[in-house]
């Protein structure tokens, strides 16, 4: 783990659940591969975002390799409250990772809804949605062997089609101690179909705790019709901060002041080029022509990025 999180013992970690009993709707940032890391996670925050999930960690690869949990985890002083979201298919092997991150994150949450089929043939992920008791005993032994009461436990499920078995994992889970629990309204064998959100109403009607609602939020708008639609206490987006990173705070497309930060705090963190461009391609794929994207997708380096955003943008 980087030089940075050492700053973070000097701060104060914070309560992730103080956002959920605010009674305002929590704005959350996905744990998106490659993408959610601190420099991205720096930008939106600086847009409303109000909790930010680190990308998916192999639970056994962060216990088992110091080199892993280098290159997987960083973090500063402003980056909280942050939550670790780790693939674990062993209660105990769960605890250790949540031991480790303990002192530097706010909670961390279990992956239960990743539908890549090497994660499901390894164990991890939308698999874990059949096998309720183990993730009841997952949660159960993070929060026994966790001291610190306000460091959050959650999951992130998909739905299965007999909506009565993800009541009753999500109750189970409930029971065991979960903080909240994320739903992503599709099944496991759903990619790009309607978004199921009479599901996550459902669910969240048959809990007591809060209820995160996950899928296809592009806009601020967006993000307001779910939460009308679901009752979720809070809302969950991915692709859409990626296109937007200044969607919450109510920007339709990306403000160029945005685009001027994420080059700001790039260079500050030292993001590797074809992160830096890759979310600068997101970010300009609604404000840009066919021309310019063909322009401006195959530039190869950095200083080539910059030039082209001064001489276009003023930048």
């Amino acid at each position: 783990m980087s030089d940075d999180i050492k700053e973070t013992k000097e701060c104060q970690l914070k309560d992730p659940m103080d956002l959920f009993h605010s009674g305002q709707l929590v704005k959350i940032c996905a744990p998106m591969v490659r993408y959610s890391k601190l420099a991205f996670r720096t930008l939106v925050r600086k847009y409303s975002c109000d909790l930010c999930y680190t990308p998916m960690i192999v639970a056994a690869d962060f216990v088992r390799s110091a080199k892993a949990r280098d290159s997987e985890f960083t973090t500063n002083k402003g980056d909280h409250p942050l939550i670790v979201q780790f693939a674990a298919k062993e209660a105990q092997v769960l605890c250790d990772a949540a031991r480790i991150i303990c002192p530097f994150a706010d909670g961390i949450d279990l992956n239960c809804g990743c539908p890549q089929r090497w994660a499901i043939s390894e164990g991890y992920g939308a698999c874990l949605i059949n096998k309720p008791e183990l993730v009841k005993d997952m949660v159960r032994h993070v929060r026994s062997q966790i001291d610190n009461p306000k460091f959050s436990v959650s999951i992130k499920i998909r739905i299965h089609e007999d909506l009565k078995r993800t009541v009753d994992l999500c109750q189970k889970a409930e029971a065991a101690g979960v903080s909240w629990i994320t739903v992503h309204g599709r099944s496991i064998e759903e990619r790009h179909q309607p978004v199921h959100y009479d599901a996550i109403k459902i669910i969240k009607q048959s809990m007591s705790i809060p209820v995160v609602a996950n899928g296809d939020i592009k806009s601020l708008k967006d993000a307001e019709n779910v939460h009308h639609l679901t009752e979720a206490d809070g809302i969950m987006v991915a692709r859409g901060l990626l296109a937007n990173p200044a969607m919450f705070a109510g920007y339709e497309e990306t403000p160029f002041q945005c685009i001027q930060d994420w080059v700001d705090i790039a260079l500050e963190h030292g993001t590797p080029f074809t992160c830096f461009h890759h979310h600068l391609m997101y970010m300009m794929e609604r404000i840009t022509s066919k021309q310019e994207k063909k322009v401006f997708n195959v530039l190869s380096s950095t200083s080539a990025v910059l030039d082209y955003l001064n001489d276009h943008y003023g930048l």
